[in-house]
């Protein structure tokens, strides 16, 4: 909504990209094609599914609704391509409004198209509607009870936020209908599964949201012009600030006083969590903001394990609540023959200007090398070279 409302009229280029060793073949770029060009297409909001949103996400403004009713995927703005090395080149471009929609969609097909066709021996003990599949969602609907009653243990409020790097549907409606029982599960980044089981639809700002605030308004004070921009148009709403799109220490420089007043808390998404969870608190001393009164979203790659060592750390410090996405819709520990994929759609450049994702983890930059070097010039970090 955000986007529309400031700026209707930009373009948007995002890319695909592939972090893990997984690889592709023409037979699955040719049915994802297929699915993007036909089953994609008709994809569109529901009388119910418009009143509901209506009703549960009052943020939105009804003419934003209003689009969303009438909103149809284009595929011509998705450009899908095998590479020599048998990688996934993904371009998508188009109106910054209507390009934005395609990150989930895409991420979660890829995902559940690769183990239906490139890796489907996790299906191999039996089919669909056989007695092995049957006990196999058993054995998963068991862990994820077992997840659950341990994450209920330790008082860890949590979401689930599993749907771009899921293994299939099937499996995520199993984990969702089963965690939303927990007494602290706080709700699911899938709308479609928050209205089905009746939670709380749940998710933060998206680095795509300052990354092209950075193009369009100024990369060094790109935190501050997007934070503020957002205020304006959610009105105190979504009050969780995104903290790592250029890098922690470049955020809390531009996260005054104001802003640390205003939003509600921040998110952890990359680098060490209980040494971001010492500087959150000491950037709230410092400006004279009891910590307790503000939040923590920790969301990177997170387990119940690792949510639950994080919880002990902040207990008593500050409030926290966990993201966790793939180890509920595609738990490695229990596919170990098979890993999730390891991908991002980022965005790219706005109005053909590059744009970047920094990180507070070595190697997970994404963007234009020279764009890149830019940044990490401007933000005083170490550069591609050194």
């Amino acid at each position: 909504m955000a986007v529309l409302e400031l700026f209707p009229g930009t373009t948007a280029e995002y890319r695909f990209t592939n972090r893990g060793k997984q690889r592709f073949t023409q037979e699955f770029v040719k049915e994802l094609r297929r699915i993007i060009d036909e089953d994609i297409t008709r994809l569109s909001l529901t009388d119910d599914e418009y009143s509901w949103l209506r009703k549960k996400c009052a943020y939105f403004k009804p003419s934003y609704v209003e689009y969303l009713k009438n909103y149809r995927f284009d595929p011509s703005e998705v450009d899908v391509q095998l590479t020599e090395d048998l990688n996934l080149d993904i371009n998508i471009k188009g109106p910054w409004h209507s390009s934005i929609l395609w990150e989930v969609v895409l991420m979660a097909t890829i995902s559940e198209l690769y183990f239906r066709i490139i890796e489907p021996r996790w299906l191999e003990e039996g089919h669909d509607s056989g007695p092995d599949h049957k006990r196999l969602l058993n054995n998963y609907e068991k862990l994820m009870v077992s997840i659950a009653k341990e994450l209920e243990e330790n008082d860890c409020r949590f979401s689930e936020f599993g749907t771009r790097r899921r293994r299939s549907f099937e499996l995520q409606d199993l984990a969702v209908r089963t965690l939303h029982k927990c007494r602290t599960f706080s709700g699911t980044s899938n709308v479609y599964l928050a209205k089905r089981y009746g939670v709380r639809p749940s998710g933060t700002i998206g680095h795509e949201w300052i990354m092209g605030n950075s193009a369009l308004v100024g990369l060094r004070n790109a935190n501050l012009f997007a934070l503020e921009s957002w205020v304006r148009v959610y009105k105190g709403n979504l009050g969780i600030a995104l903290s790592d799109t250029f890098g922690s220490e470049p955020f809390f420089r531009n996260f005054n006083l104001k802003l640390s007043k205003l939003y509600d808390g921040v998110r952890h998404d990359s680098g060490d969590p209980i040494k971001f969870a010492d500087m959150v608190i000491q950037h709230y001393e410092k400006m004279g903001i009891d910590p307790l009164t503000k939040t923590i979203i920790f969301s990177d790659s997170l387990s119940a394990s690792n949510a639950i060592r994080i919880r002990k750390q902040c207990k008593g410090r500050i409030n926290c609540i966990f993201g966790i996405g793939t180890s509920l819709s595609n738990n490695h520990e229990f596919f170990r023959m098979s890993p999730p994929l390891n991908m991002v759609i980022k965005l790219h450049s706005v109005d053909g200007i590059p744009v970047v994702k920094l990180s507070d983890d070595e190697g997970k930059e994404t963007g234009d090398r020279n764009a890149i070097r830019v940044a990490n010039y401007i933000f005083s970090r170490k550069g591609l070279d050194e």
